[in-house]
């Protein structure tokens, strides 16, 4: 059986930089990446690779930005008053925030640069302007009946991916970015200086 669009499939995955180091993989979330094939629940990369695999088919691809997260958007970079951020906690460059959009809507950025009264902030997906190479394993393909592939899209709405790939959660934030597989794409709303900063993480390493 092969992998065809609307298929649920778990898939085991390692993600390195063209250095070769690791930045994700389904070892460290300690389970697969599951996820509905075709459905645009991951990056187009990632989510083409799969399909027309079988199952316990392994094979190793590269998704340059344009199919990945794609390129780096200079718009996304803003200043905003240090005043906004958390008494308790120093800014540092590389630093993670969630920033809150007017809308509600949560996203991850980074801390580019600190001034006495100002910090600016990168809202660009910390995968953006990457590319990624993928060592992939399908490990399970199951057909969903249309009732339950509607649920399941039901479901993912407003989410950010499926899997380890959840919503812009802190826990998601405090990470270099989702999975490869994680279908995060650049806020479409641009923060403005009131947005609020919610919190911060750890500083960002790759």
């Amino acid at each position: 059986m092969k992998v065809e669009k609307g298929n649920k499939v778990k898939v085991e995955y390692e993600g390195k930089f063209d250095d070769g180091s690791v930045f994700d993989s389904s070892k460290t979330h300690g389970k697969p990446l599951e996820f509905i094939a075709g459905e645009g629940h991951v990056v187009p990369g990632f989510d083409n690779a799969i399909v027309g695999m079988e199952k316990d088919e392994e094979k190793e691809i590269t998704i340059k930005p344009e199919e990945g997260y794609g390129p780096i958007n200079a718009e996304l970079s803003k200043e905003v008053p240090r005043d906004q951020l958390p008494k308790d906690q120093e800014p540092k460059i590389g630093m993670m925030l969630a920033v809150g959009l007017p809308n509600g809507q949560q996203v991850p950025a980074t801390i580019t640069k600190v001034s006495d009264d100002k910090i600016t902030i990168d809202l660009n997906h910390p995968l953006a302007g990457k590319t990624l190479h993928f060592k992939i394993k399908v490990i399970d393909i199951v057909e969903v009946s249309e009732e339950d592939l509607k649920k399941m899209q039901e479901e993912q709405e407003g989410g950010c991916g499926s899997g380890q790939c959840g919503s812009h959660s802190e826990e998601k934030m405090e990470k270099d970015g989702c999975c490869g597989g994680g279908h995060c794409e650049p806020p479409e709303e641009k923060p403005e200086a009131e947005s609020k900063v919610e919190g911060t993480s750890e500083e960002k390493t790759e």
